[in-house]
């Protein structure tokens, strides 16, 4: 399909994912750019695709003309078979949330997580960072605790709900170093770990629309604990609603969710972002529904493309 320089396709791939404010933030800015710019939601769940077999949605977005593709939980590591190629800090990580397709049909996997948690961390909380708690080791984590690194933690603690997993990724975090800056302990030692820590960030899905709840019991935040969350759907998670209740600063997920969508977007396009307008605008879109309604199928106006084009890609058949 030819590309033109003003009209783009994109999506999401992940899983439960309809309160997403990625396309709103997107498209906005996109029209600030007279750009003709569709953002899809390809849920795994809906498109009954297992987590394992994202790549298949990899490889049908490419067939389909999508110009891109920001790749969410549980999906940032299932992906990587089906790429061509990582850039640096993705093939460090072993986790992408951006895919670029392009014009000659590559696939190429980015992560923008970690400057997206780094300039948000900085913007919002900037905190100290002498020892550090993490919890949850994914995709998410990785590009989290390599984020720490970068903003100069002096020593993180891992904690997983697969201690395995934990302890890959403070090996990773420690070869990347070449100093001995993180370790891993199982969930049973996080109320030990979190005693002298001076702050918390939590990576796992818990706290999302659809998995609510808390990462670890409430007891174990204390005032002088400060404590950062990357999810965003809800704003106010349960986790951070209970740490203002203790007295510890909070850090929301949006900052993250807007940073690293300006370098998606810079990604996508070539274009420089306005990063400002557009935490202005998840300012706006944070209490409003999460995505306007899809563009009908007999107006093409949005895109410039036709709507068999604009469609998300059907898996392929195992």
């Amino acid at each position: 399909m030819a590309r033109s320089q003003h009209s783009y396709l994109v999506g999401l791939v992940g899983a439960a994912i309809g309160p997403s404010l990625s396309p709103a933030l997107h498209e906005r800015e996109a029209d600030r750019h007279g750009l003709r710019y569709l953002y899809r939601l390809l849920d795994i769940g809906r498109l009954g695709v297992p987590p394992a077999g994202a790549g298949r949605l990899v490889r049908a977005a490419r067939d389909a003309g999508y110009d891109g593709l920001n790749v969410t939980h549980p999906c940032k590591q299932h992906v990587l078979d089906d790429l061509d190629e990582l850039s640096p800090q993705a093939a460090v990580l072993g986790a992408v949330n951006a895919i670029v397709f392009t014009p000659d049909g590559r696939a190429v996997g980015h992560n923008t997580d970690v400057t997206g948690f780094a300039a948000a961390f900085a913007e919002g909380l900037g905190a100290p960072l002498d020892r550090v708690v993490q919890l949850g080791a994914g995709g998410a984590g990785a590009a989290v605790g390599h984020a720490l690194l970068g903003l100069g933690a002096r020593h993180l603690t891992v904690v997983d709900a697969l201690p395995d997993r934990a302890r890959d990724l403070a090996a990773a975090l420690n070869a990347h170093a070449g100093l001995d800056f993180a370790d891993s302990r199982p969930q049973d030692d996080l109320g030990a770990a979190l005693a002298g820590a001076d702050g918390l960030v939590h990576a796992t899905p818990t706290g999302m629309a659809a998995h609510p709840g808390l990462p670890l019991p409430a007891g174990l935040l204390h005032p002088g604990l400060w404590v950062a969350d990357i999810v965003y759907r809800p704003l106010d998670t349960e986790l951070l609603a209970a740490a203002r209740a203790r007295g510890c600063r909070v850090l929301d997920g949006g900052g993250m969710a807007v940073h690293q969508a300006a370098d998606s977007f810079r990604l996508f396009t070539g274009r420089e972002p306005d990063t400002p307008r557009m935490l202005a605008d998840f300012a706006d879109l944070a209490g409003a529904p999460a995505h306007r309604p899809p563009t009908p199928t007999s107006d093409t106006r949005d895109t410039g493309r036709s709507a068999s084009e604009c469609a998300p890609p059907s898996p392929p058949s195992a």
